[in-house]
């Protein structure tokens, strides 16, 4: 056994990381990878492609055994938040994984270095690897997952009259979409006209305009968004993002749009669905936390 690390090469390495993803899913609480979906949405999120992120692509690492992928060491959309990928059979690989991102993955904040590490909270061999460096668990960072179990009971979907779900593949208005996510991620009154953004993740090799689901107001606007991704061979769904025009909010147009991209992909065989979250609005409609990613920390 000959374990190597390299920098990533994003033509060379997406699809490749893509489908170690797929290989290492499990749906128990333990599991301490992402789900593929999320790192598809990273890579055509435009965050991605600033000027400054773009400059640090390769430094995401990769561990390989004989050219296969056994575990990845990366941030998202900016340094200092490091997210461990690995494969179980390697998990001695944690420590070096965690030395490398010290001296490579840190942000900066008020002068000084920062890391934090997201580690599933049934993790103790990693948590012990970070406690013995000084990290601390800086509980308000903490991230989620839940599920929605598709098999149980389906609650009916409504929506005020006047109001309608579509999906993208109905009707594709770049403009209507990019407003519905300006004024639902509460970024201003109108957008600008850049529909760069909304191109570039429409290109995504796993975006599907049939389960992208909006909610159209009387007056033809999208007032409501939900991004679905569908794990084919892992009979999964993923949501992200949501967002509804704060006009519009308080109405259910996003548990709608949320539970009818939902059952789109159960018919097409998805068992459970996923979301990185804990929020209320999503345990209402009727998703369960599963488990938490427990953000530890270090100042440097």
């Amino acid at each position: 056994m000959t374990i190597i690390s390299r920098p990533y090469n994003k033509e060379k390495d997406y699809e490749r990381v893509s489908d170690f993803l797929v290989k290492t899913y499990s749906d128990k609480n333990d599991f301490q990878n992402w789900h593929q979906p999320r790192w598809e949405y990273m890579h055509y999120h435009p965050y991605f492609y600033n000027e400054e992120l773009q400059k640090i692509h390769d430094k995401i690492r990769i561990w390989e055994d004989d050219e296969k992928i056994v575990g990845v060491a990366h941030f998202e959309h900016t340094l200092g938040n490091c997210y461990i990928e690995i494969d179980k059979e390697y998990s001695d690989l944690q420590d070096e994984m965690v030395q490398y991102a010290e001296e490579n993955l840190k942000g900066q904040s008020e002068g000084r270095s920062f890391l934090t590490f997201y580690v599933n909270e049934h993790n103790n061999q990693f948590k012990e690897i970070l406690k013995s460096r000084g990290y601390k668990n800086a509980k308000e960072y903490n991230e989620y997952m839940s599920v929605f179990e598709t098999e149980k009971e389906f609650p009916e979907i409504t929506l005020p009259e006047g109001f309608k779900l579509q999906s993208l593949e109905d009707e594709n208005n770049l403009n209507k979409l990019h407003r519905v996510l300006w004024r639902g991620f509460n970024h201003g009154d109108e957008p600008d006209d850049d529909l760069s953004g909304r191109r570039l993740m429409q290109s995504a090799p796993n975006y599907r305009k049939d389960l992208n689901i909006v909610v159209v107001a009387p007056d033809g606007n999208y007032v409501s968004y939900c991004g679905m991704w569908y794990d084919d061979k892992n009979k999964f769904a993923y949501v992200e993002p949501v967002a509804t025009d704060p006009d519009y909010r308080k109405m259910g147009l996003g548990k709608a749009a949320v539970l009818e991209g939902v059952r789109r992909c159960k018919e097409l065989g998805a068992t459970k669905a996923y979301v990185a979250t804990n929020k209320k609005f999503y345990l209402k409609i009727g998703f369960e936390t599963i488990y938490t990613m427990e953000a530890w920390g270090k100042v440097f």
